[in-house]
């Protein structure tokens, strides 16, 4: 829309800060913005349109009116930007999906026995306490049946008087202290309820040190099932207590925010600090991201996600730069009452976390798409492209893919994985050593697993079967899987590996499966018989399932690669001493707990050892 349309108007419009509205030929909500001089903002719309993103330009053809409110501050247009966002859900504005619908862990602290439970609605003014948002249900859940597990808190919603006859299951297997039959009074009872609070604050240290304390007195009043009781919460927090990252932000509170954005939607990852310790991490879908870049993609979340969330810690983390940083961060400070910062981090620890969640954020993207990509309609249309683009006969409704993996030759390992209509069948993947290969050489190795594969494999029955099943042995389901006829055998690699696997098929008369490899460098696909790689356009829905494959055979090759490389890392020297079989040493290792005290034991306490003898003792101290 030509600017000379709302020229007077937008004369006519105030330099004070506000939230504008832009609406279309039906009154419409196209956009929700806010600006610290709502003239200048607007005016810049409809001037030329150089150097506006796609998504703005298109927004701007579509303007048949706007309108305008005016707030005392920035941050007051903060607000009302969020709550208007929210109302509308504007087309061209980037918003947190399903943002209303929120769930919280709430404290009602406005009962004796307070309740622990999921709600959606914040009540600012009732006193309870409020830990979120989480980005689905299912995520509260997980961590409610944990702090069930942890904490003896109540379930039941009854009214407690304390004078019921029994209590429920609960009781009897110590997750709850039986308030409802005067088991506990209203203080002790607040002692739980405190300690859910520190530990989804992060402050797990005073709550392992709370119990430590009554364990102990309970101990000293002979009250020896209560301590049991106490010692094995004791143990059961500070195991969860372990599995969470310490990080050198010494006891600092952050919250850490990065993205990642494919066409229309972003993944947004926030990672929960407190204490120095990863207490959790959730998950958030941004719509409307087209065009946008990174930056405001990150400003909308902080905007939209801080003004449902009761919680705002004293250090942001994010990582890129936010539009209207002082804005935002004093609308954050305002809110927590306290100084709020928002920054990038360009080095240190704190660099590397925002990496870390950076990187959670591509995986999750990932995981995204591939679900994505997985319904039947993309399904389909990757399985056709793929059968014109490699002249398949049939199409690849199962697919076969194959990997080396190893390390200067070491530990060497083959992967093979299947996908049948797009989707992965984790119970037809193979693993396979590399037995016969010595040295580096990706090609032999590939030989050798194919070989071992493909010559299990006899030739299709001529019974005119059309799904590509040849016979199948009918000892075990694992044993019919190998005499399945794949529609594709995909190899991960350029032009050598795919001669090494022809080479397998021409050898064994394998001549009835096509075979295909995919180079990753430029993600070229090979043929036999074909000088020029086959590319697909970067939007295939074939390309992207060929990845997805290639990608899956390389996670699995590494995954049985490193498992093999931890076993012989972990193997005990005394697998080395002559005449030390397994029971021996287990006998030796329970006696002395490891290697190392074992060679710092006087050689007579070593042929003291049941089946030990002194010239054995001297043997074994020899070796070590």
């Amino acid at each position: 829309m030509p600017k000379g349309k709302f020229s007077e108007r937008l004369r006519a419009t105030p330099t004070k800060p506000g939230v504008y509205r832009m609406r279309d030929a039906a009154g419409g909500v196209l956009y929700v913005g806010k600006a610290a001089s709502l003239r200048n903002r607007l005016s810049s719309y409809f001037a030329s349109p150089a150097g506006m993103q796609p998504k703005i330009r298109t927004m701007v053809r579509r303007v048949e009116d706007f309108d305008f409110i005016v707030t005392e501050s920035e941050q007051e247009a903060v607000i009302l930007e969020c709550n208007l966002i929210k109302e509308h859900k504007p087309q061209y504005n980037a918003r947190l999906k399903d943002d209303k619908s929120y769930p919280f862990i709430k404290i009602d602290t406005s009962e004796d026995f307070p309740l622990v439970y999921i709600t959606r609605r914040v009540q600012k003014e009732d006193g309870s306490r409020y830990f979120g948002p989480f980005a689905s249900a299912g995520s509260v859940r997980r961590t409610l049946a944990l702090l069930k597990k942890l904490f003896p808190y109540r379930s039941c919603t009854k009214t407690i008087t304390g004078t019921d006859p029994r209590p429920c299951l609960d009781y009897f297997i110590h997750r709850c202290v039986g308030p409802c039959i005067g088991a506990v009074d209203k203080d002790g009872y607040a002692e739980i309820i405190d300690q859910v609070t520190l530990f989804l604050e992060g402050k797990t240290d005073q709550v392992t040190s709370s119990i430590s304390a009554r364990m102990q007195r309970a101990a000293e009043d002979l009250e020896f099932e209560r301590a049991a009781v106490l010692r094995d919460q004791l143990r059961a927090i500070e195991k969860v207590h372990e599995g969470q990252k310490v990080l050198h932000l010494t006891s600092e509170n952050v919250d850490v925010i990065a993205a990642a954005s494919s066409l229309r939607e972003a993944w947004v990852e926030v990672f929960f600090i407190r204490e120095g310790k990863l207490i959790g991490r959730d998950h958030f879908i941004m719509e409307g991201t087209q065009d946008d870049e990174p930056r405001q993609i990150i400003t909308a979340f902080v905007k939209q996600f801080y003004d449902v969330t009761p919680y705002v810690p004293p250090r942001i983390l994010v990582q890129h730069p936010l539009d209207d940083a002082a804005a935002i961060q004093g609308w954050l400070s305002a809110k927590r009452q306290r100084p709020v910062r928002v920054h990038v981090p360009q080095r240190g620890e704190k660099r590397r976390l925002v990496e870390m969640v950076a990187e959670n954020a591509a995986q999750g993207l990932e995981q995204l798409m591939v679900r994505i990509t997985s319904d039947s309609a993309n399904m389909d249309a990757a399985i056709s492209e793929l059968q014109e683009a490699l002249s398949l006969p049939r199409p690849p409704r199962r697919i076969e893919c194959y990997d080396i993996s190893n390390i200067q030759g070491t530990n060497s390992v083959g992967s093979m994985i299947v996908f049948e209509d797009g989707k992965s069948k984790s119970s037809d993947y193979r693993r396979f050593k590399i037995k016969n290969v010595d040295g580096v050489d990706d090609y032999a190795m590939m030989r050798e697993m194919l070989t071992r594969r493909f010559k299990r494999l006899a030739r299709p029955a001529e019974n005119g079967d059309s799904n590509g099943s040849g016979p199948q042995p009918k000892e075990t389901k694992s044993a019919q899987a190998w005499g399945i006829v794949p529609d594709l055998v995909l190899i991960d690699g350029g032009k050598g590996h795919l001669g090494a696997a022809l080479q397998v098929f021409l050898e064994l008369g394998v001549d009835f499966v096509p075979l295909a490899s995919l180079a990753k460098e430029n993600e070229e696909l090979f043929i036999p018989q074909m000088q020029e790689p086959i590319i697909l356009p970067r939007s295939s829905q074939g390309l992207f399932l060929v990845q997805r494959a290639r990608d899956e055979a390389h996670r699995f090759a590494v995954t049985f690669h490193r498992e093999r490389r931890s076993k012989k890392s972990v193997q005990s020297a005394l697998d080395t001493v002559p005449g030390i079989g397994p029971k021996r040493r287990r006998l030796l290792l329970r006696r002395f707990g490891s290697v190392r005290g074992l060679k710092d034991a006087p050689v007579e306490d070593v042929a003291a050892v049941p089946g030990m003898t002194l010239k054995l003792a001297r043997q074994v101290k020899d070796y070590l």
